[in-house]
């Protein structure tokens, strides 16, 4: 039975790579959520002058 035209079989191949989209997708948004805080802690923050890289991407 095909739902859609996509057999069951080719449901087993698509899920997965539904499932790795969205972990990539949440993967950037914590990454882009941790980069506001790099050097602003007092335990790892540095003296990072105005054009200076971040010690940490």
């Amino acid at each position: 039975m095909a739902i859609f035209g996509i057999t069951r079989e080719a449901w087993v191949m698509i899920i997965p790579f539904i499932g790795f989209g969205f972990g990539h997708f949440l993967d950037v948004k914590e990454t882009e959520r941790m980069i506001r805080f790099r050097d602003k802690s007092a335990l790892y923050g540095g003296n990072v002058k105005e054009g200076e890289q971040p010690t940490w991407p």
